[in-house]
Protein backbone atom coordinates (compact mmCIF):
# COMPACT_ATOMS: atom_id res chain seq x y z
CA UNK A 1 0.00 0.00 0.00
CA UNK A 2 1.32 3.47 -0.86
CA UNK A 3 2.20 5.79 2.07
CA UNK A 4 -0.58 8.29 1.35
CA UNK A 5 -3.18 5.52 1.09
CA UNK A 6 -1.84 3.91 4.25
CA UNK A 7 -2.04 7.16 6.21
CA UNK A 8 -5.55 7.85 4.87
CA UNK A 9 -6.66 4.34 5.84
CA UNK A 10 -5.07 4.71 9.29
CA UNK A 11 -6.76 8.10 9.75
CA UNK A 12 -10.16 6.68 8.83
CA UNK A 13 -9.61 3.77 11.23
CA UNK A 14 -8.63 6.15 14.06
CA UNK A 15 -11.64 8.37 13.34
CA UNK A 16 -13.97 5.35 13.44
CA UNK A 17 -12.36 4.21 16.70
CA UNK A 18 -12.95 7.68 18.15
CA UNK A 19 -16.63 7.55 17.23
CA UNK A 20 -16.96 4.01 18.59
CA UNK A 21 -15.19 4.98 21.83
CA UNK A 22 -17.68 7.83 22.26
CA UNK A 23 -20.61 5.48 21.72
CA UNK A 24 -19.30 2.64 23.90
CA UNK A 25 -18.38 4.94 26.79
CA UNK A 26 -21.75 6.67 26.56
CA UNK A 27 -23.69 3.43 26.47
CA UNK A 28 -21.66 2.02 29.36
CA UNK A 29 -22.22 5.19 31.40
CA UNK A 30 -25.96 4.90 30.90
CA UNK A 31 -25.96 1.12 31.55
CA UNK A 32 -27.34 0.29 28.10
CA UNK A 33 -26.69 -3.43 27.89
CA UNK A 34 -27.92 -4.63 24.51
CA UNK A 35 -24.44 -5.49 23.21
CA UNK A 36 -23.15 -5.01 19.70
CA UNK A 37 -26.61 -4.36 18.27
CA UNK A 38 -27.11 -1.49 20.69
CA UNK A 39 -23.68 -0.07 19.91
CA UNK A 40 -24.43 -0.25 16.19
CA UNK A 41 -27.86 1.38 16.68
CA UNK A 42 -26.21 4.33 18.43
CA UNK A 43 -23.06 4.50 16.29
CA UNK A 44 -24.33 4.31 12.73
CA UNK A 45 -25.60 7.93 12.49
CA UNK A 46 -22.26 9.24 13.75
CA UNK A 47 -20.27 6.93 11.46
CA UNK A 48 -22.42 8.00 8.50
CA UNK A 49 -21.89 11.65 9.45
CA UNK A 50 -18.16 10.98 9.73
CA UNK A 51 -18.16 9.55 6.19
CA UNK A 52 -19.99 12.62 4.89
CA UNK A 53 -17.54 14.93 6.65
CA UNK A 54 -14.47 13.07 5.42
CA UNK A 55 -15.77 13.13 1.86
CA UNK A 56 -16.77 16.81 2.02
CA UNK A 57 -13.36 17.77 3.37
CA UNK A 58 -11.51 15.46 0.97
CA UNK A 59 -9.67 14.21 4.01
CA UNK A 60 -7.74 11.58 2.05
CA UNK A 61 -5.54 14.36 0.62
CA UNK A 62 -4.02 15.38 3.97
CA UNK A 63 -5.48 12.93 6.52
CA UNK A 64 -3.36 14.15 9.45
CA UNK A 65 -4.20 17.84 8.98
CA UNK A 66 -6.43 19.55 11.52
CA UNK A 67 -7.93 21.59 8.67
CA UNK A 68 -9.63 20.42 6.59
CA UNK A 69 -9.47 16.71 7.52
CA UNK A 70 -9.92 16.94 11.29
CA UNK A 71 -12.46 19.74 11.18
CA UNK A 72 -14.56 18.04 8.53
CA UNK A 73 -14.37 14.69 10.36
CA UNK A 74 -15.50 16.33 13.60
CA UNK A 75 -18.30 18.44 12.13
CA UNK A 76 -19.47 15.55 9.98
CA UNK A 77 -19.59 13.09 12.86
CA UNK A 78 -21.11 15.55 15.33
CA UNK A 79 -23.39 17.83 13.29
CA UNK A 80 -24.37 15.54 10.43
CA UNK A 81 -24.51 12.60 12.87
CA UNK A 82 -27.00 14.51 15.05
CA UNK A 83 -29.08 15.43 12.02
CA UNK A 84 -29.20 11.78 10.96
CA UNK A 85 -30.19 10.81 14.53
CA UNK A 86 -33.12 13.24 14.35
CA UNK A 87 -34.19 11.91 10.96
CA UNK A 88 -33.94 8.35 12.31
CA UNK A 89 -36.12 9.21 15.31
CA UNK A 90 -33.35 8.86 17.90
CA UNK A 91 -32.95 11.21 20.86
CA UNK A 92 -30.97 14.44 20.74
CA UNK A 93 -31.25 16.10 24.16
CA UNK A 94 -29.32 19.38 24.52
CA UNK A 95 -26.87 17.87 27.03
CA UNK A 96 -26.22 14.94 24.70
CA UNK A 97 -25.49 17.30 21.81
CA UNK A 98 -22.96 19.20 23.96
CA UNK A 99 -21.28 16.01 25.13
CA UNK A 100 -21.17 14.60 21.60
CA UNK A 101 -19.61 17.73 20.11
CA UNK A 102 -17.05 17.94 22.94
CA UNK A 103 -16.09 14.28 23.01
CA UNK A 104 -15.90 13.95 19.25
CA UNK A 105 -13.74 17.11 19.06
CA UNK A 106 -11.40 15.64 21.65
CA UNK A 107 -11.07 12.33 19.86
CA UNK A 108 -11.23 13.34 16.18
CA UNK A 109 -9.05 16.43 16.53
CA UNK A 110 -7.01 15.18 19.48
CA UNK A 111 -5.29 12.26 17.79
CA UNK A 112 -4.31 14.58 14.93
CA UNK A 113 -2.71 17.02 17.39
CA UNK A 114 -0.76 14.14 18.95
CA UNK A 115 0.28 12.89 15.50
CA UNK A 116 1.45 16.36 14.51
CA UNK A 117 3.53 16.65 17.70
CA UNK A 118 5.08 13.22 17.12
CA UNK A 119 5.85 13.93 13.47
CA UNK A 120 7.33 17.34 14.29
CA UNK A 121 9.40 15.85 17.12
CA UNK A 122 10.68 13.09 14.83
CA UNK A 123 11.67 15.59 12.14
CA UNK A 124 13.57 17.84 14.57
CA UNK A 125 15.31 14.99 16.41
Amino acid sequence: MQPRRASAAAAIALDCCGVLAFVIIGRHTHHDGDGAAGVWHTAWPFLAGLAVGLAAGRAWRRPLALVPAGLSAWLGAAAVGMLIRVLAGQGTAAAFIGVAFSFLALFLLGWRVVARILVTHRVTS
